[in-house]
């Protein structure tokens, strides 16, 4: 098989995950460029990675030879970029969120649809092993009806994390929490157990950091199916724990924490799914994670381009979670009940 032409574009703190993953899959992927804007962040990229550099996006846009980019700048910056790689014909995996807000996410995405080029939106939990087999479990309907799910995110983020200039601003990261942090929990979390239809909650800057944006949310939701839920996300929980979704079922409970997987059937019978690789990033350094979700995840954005099909997470796909926080951040300042569109 022909090796594809990629580049990466955006060489921050985003980088590195994805970096070892083209490592890993070299006899698939060239990386024909890395560009960033700013020398000294080159320079510490080339000390770890041994891929070419550019410090001008129009040498990627204009290459006919690179095939896809992989989009790792912040998201403010990202309906720009992803426009100008469509529309030089450039399929894009892109960090999540998709943008700041819904609006121009959804902008994003129709520029791709338009310029007919795939777009896969990095939302890696969906990739871990444990979630993989609790969704073939819920499709086989093994646990039965859903009846509840209770989804956890309390992680840690020092104020320092929140000095660097626009972190947890709406300007840059288009909020708190939310969407920087819970975001792939809150994906994963609807990818299980079906659309949210309605939310009811509270959203609040903590005394425990000095930011624009919300780092507490604690909610109630009704999902479309009739079940019945609770999110409670913060980055004000020292030192920082492994997020959790409790799903509780017609015949049993599973319960996902981390990259963790137990399950518990009213007949007696347990299974569970132990991690090869730890999950991490739940305190201080947000990347303290291993880079194996990352390498699925780009397998799969490399199949759907071999295969001629959607990757597994679209930007369609991405806009629901976008939905979801976007009435999760509504209801919590306005206390009342708010559909999820």
């Amino acid at each position: 098989m022909e090796r594809r032409r990629i580049a990466l574009i955006g060489l921050g703190m985003a980088v590195t995950p994805h970096a070892r993953s083209l490592i890993d899959l070299q006899e698939r992927v060239e990386v024909a460029y890395a560009f960033s804007p700013t020398a000294a962040r080159r320079e510490a990229f080339a000390a770890q990675f041994p891929f070419p550099l550019c410090d001008d996006l129009d040498t990627i846009v204009t290459d006919r030879s690179v095939e896809a980019v992989i989009v790792l700048t912040p998201a403010n910056t990202h309906l720009d970029i992803v426009q100008l790689c469509a529309e030089g014909g450039k399929h894009i995996l892109l960090e999540k969120p998709v943008e700041i807000t819904t609006q121009r996410a959804t902008r994003l995405v129709e520029i791709c649809e338009q310029n007919s080029v795939t777009l896969g939106i990095v939302l890696q939990h969906r990739f871990r092993p444990a979630g993989l087999r609790l969704a073939e479990l819920l499709r086989e309907d093994g646990l039965g009806e859903i009846v509840s799910c209770s989804t956890t995110i309390d992680l840690w983020r020092p104020q320092s994390y929140y000095d660097e200039p626009g972190r947890g601003s709406f300007a840059r990261d288009g909020g708190g929490v939310l969407i920087s942090q819970g975001i792939h929990t809150l994906d994963l979390m609807q990818s299980l157990v079906g659309p949210v239809a309605e939310v009811r909650g509270y959203a609040m800057t903590s005394p425990v950091h000095q930011m624009e944006t919300e780092d507490v949310v604690m909610a109630a939701l009704r999902y479309e199916s009739g079940a019945l839920g609770t999110v409670n996300a913060t980055t004000a929980a020292y030192p920082g724990f492994l997020e959790r979704i409790r799903i509780v079922c017609r015949h049993g409970t599973a319960t996902l924490e981390g990259a963790s997987l137990e399950v518990a059937f009213h007949d007696g019978r347990k299974e569970n799914v132990r991690p090869t690789a730890t999950a991490g990033g739940t305190g201080a350094d947000p990347m303290a994670f291993p880079h194996d979700w990352h390498r699925s995840l780009i397998e799969n954005f490399l199949d759907a381009l071999d295969q001629g099909c959607p990757p597994q997470v679209t930007g369609r796909e991405a806009l629901k979670v976008h939905r979801l926080i976007d009435a999760l951040i509504e209801a919590g300042h306005s206390g009342g009940t708010v559909p999820v569109s």
